[in-house]
């Protein structure tokens, strides 16, 4: 519990954050033999695709990564955690997460991810070179409405999020208003939304009544896709 401890002691967390006690589940990587190996399906043989609208789709790859719960573990004690802040208005408020962040592959804590990103830029066509992860503690951590603007700003963008730890609703809507498409991704799941979804649909995480365990995403970002063309 101590590697935890002061994998999220870092520069910007605060003692209220760290206290939770969703962040301290069991490290499973050196008490638990049965802990299957992870690994993942380079066909996506399990994906499938939602068209959105006729020119937005996302996709779902259930079970993707396997053996997931050694991942989620590795990055709970090894990732630069941070609490960051947002603005609205007048007033400055702590995002309802933290987030660590990696513009430069060589400093990705877990190598595991290294091998992911080549693979979803194989298999997606896109020179992927960062990433971001979020965490949410618990059922109270979320993200609102948005849409990857800052990372995604050609007009068409594919964007891979793969969930570790519980299972969270994952909510898409149009911009410009109308119903919600919900998925329910699970540990090892892959989401992954393409075409113009990042214009024209927004998406989130939500908060929820019923109490849930801790789940981080991995967010995986290309410079090529964050420059106009």
């Amino acid at each position: 519990m101590a590697g935890l401890a002061s994998g999220l002691a870092r520069t910007m967390v605060r003692v209220r954050d760290i206290g939770r006690s969703t962040l301290q589940p069991p490290l499973f990587l050196e008490t638990d033999p049965a802990v299957e190996e992870p690994g993942f399906d380079p066909t996506f043989a399990a994906a499938r695709r939602v068209r959105l609208d006729a020119t937005s789709w996302v996709e779902h790859v259930p079970g993707w990564l396997r053996g997931s719960r050694q991942l989620l573990d590795s990055l709970l004690a090894k990732a630069g955690w941070e609490q960051r802040d947002r603005w609205m208005f007048d007033k400055k408020y702590a995002e309802p997460r933290l987030t660590a962040e990696y513009t430069d592959l060589a400093e990705v804590p877990e190598p595991l991810l290294l091998a992911i990103t080549a693979a979803l830029s194989e298999h997606y066509g896109v020179p992927y070179d960062g990433l971001w992860v979020n965490l949410y503690r618990d059922h109270r951590d979320s993200t609102g409405w948005h849409g990857d603007w800052q990372t995604c700003r050609r007009e068409e963008c594919v964007v891979p999020v793969l969930s570790l730890g519980a299972t969270r609703r994952f909510l898409l809507k149009p911009r410009t208003g109308g119903r919600s498409v919900a998925l329910t991704p699970a540990g090892g799941d892959l989401v992954v939304m393409g075409g113009r979804c990042q214009r024209d649909w927004r998406h989130c995480v939500p908060k929820q009544a019923a109490p849930a365990e801790v789940r981080i995403s991995v967010n995986f970002s290309s410079r090529l896709q964050a420059t106009r063309a």
